[in-house]
């Protein structure tokens, strides 16, 4: 699974909760990669044009080799500030950078600047992403489905609700007049997050759908926080299991251009294994997320390589995997 929506900083802290070992607790929640949608978080953060640009590629470079428990951080989301050029992008991109934060967060926030610069990310093959809804910290600012369609980014953020949710009428305007993905955040408003689903299934347009936590937030860090949201999606919107879990695997990968999300010859060994939670009603995985359950990880394989056998952040399996030795 791949979460979509995470504020990271360097390493394994995040100095929004004062937390350490937060990002491999990711891996026991059953997330195997993770998408920066910004390092807003960092202390002293530059705001100038050199500064914003050093950070990304700094975030890009740290993470391409710091992987918490084998956990796939997709780092170095550029925050625009006033000052950046076509130019810096084609820089940035060139360095690797492949990710524009979350717009709304940042120096950049009236959507005509807005709108030009993800031009310009677009331009050099860069996913950009909007903040939607309500402001989420005091330097941000809300923002509407209008906005959103101006922009024309690969992603909506949050539409419901980063932690305020916008109108449903907002997030149909954004459907119909853009080509945008709309993304679900686990730190958002869950009634708002099933009645999204439940439209995007009525229409048939779940392939536009991806989910991320928007941790760290004011609520804090959500290593289940995926799961949480496909039981949100089963239970509540009756969405089936198979295609809620499509959402939170190939439809990010596809859309933000990275590798993982489905099992198939050439992609990454990035697998889990999950059951339901044992005492509960459910008797599998697909039946304990119709029930509204926090499915049981059982293990967590990336890259090839087992990396949880007993998740630290979910219930007990009812059903415990055994690894036979791989015999040469």
């Amino acid at each position: 699974m791949i979460d979509n929506h995470i504020h990271p900083v360097l390493g394994d802290y995040t100095p929004r909760q004062s937390q350490a070992d937060y990002l491999a607790g990711f891996v026991h929640g059953g997330v195997t990669s993770a998408v920066s949608a910004g390092e807003v978080h960092t202390p002293g953060r530059p705001k100038d044009r050199a500064g914003t640009k050093a950070l990304a590629i700094l975030a890009h470079k740290a993470f391409a080799d710091h992987r918490p428990l084998g956990l796939r951080v997709y780092g170095g989301a550029l925050l625009l500030e006033e000052g950046l050029t076509p130019e810096d992008f084609v820089e940035l991109a060139d360095a690797g950078v492949h990710l524009v934060g979350e717009i709304g967060i940042s120096g950049v926030k009236d959507p005509e600047t807005a709108a030009t610069m993800t031009r310009w990310a677009h331009d050099v093959g860069m996913s950009v992403m909007v903040h939607v809804g309500g402001k989420s910290v005091p330097t941000s600012r809300a923002i509407d489905g209008e906005y959103c369609v101006q922009v024309q980014p690969d992603i909506a953020a949050h539409v419901n609700g980063g932690p305020t949710a916008p109108t449903i009428d907002d997030v149909k305007l954004i459907l119909d007049q853009s080509s945008s993905a709309v993304e679900l955040v686990y730190n958002g408003n869950q009634r708002a997050a099933s009645d999204i689903a439940a439209l995007l299934a009525e229409t048939n347009q779940l392939d536009r759908l991806v989910l991320g936590t928007d941790s760290p937030a004011g609520a804090g860090i959500a290593p289940a926080g995926i799961m949480r949201l496909l039981a949100t999606m089963c239970s509540l919107a009756k969405i089936s299991p198979a295609s809620a879990i499509a959402t939170a695997t190939g439809n990010t990968a596809r859309v933000r251009g990275i590798p993982g999300g489905f099992i198939r010859i050439g992609e990454n060994a990035d697998l889990v294994i999950a059951d339901a939670p044992d005492g509960g009603q459910a008797s599998d995985m697909a039946s304990a997320l119709e029930f509204g359950d926090t499915p049981a990880v059982a293990a967590v394989v990336i890259g090839g390589e087992i990396k949880v056998t007993r998740s630290r952040n979910t219930a007990p399996p009812r059903r415990t995997p055994v690894f036979p030795k791989l015999i040469e």
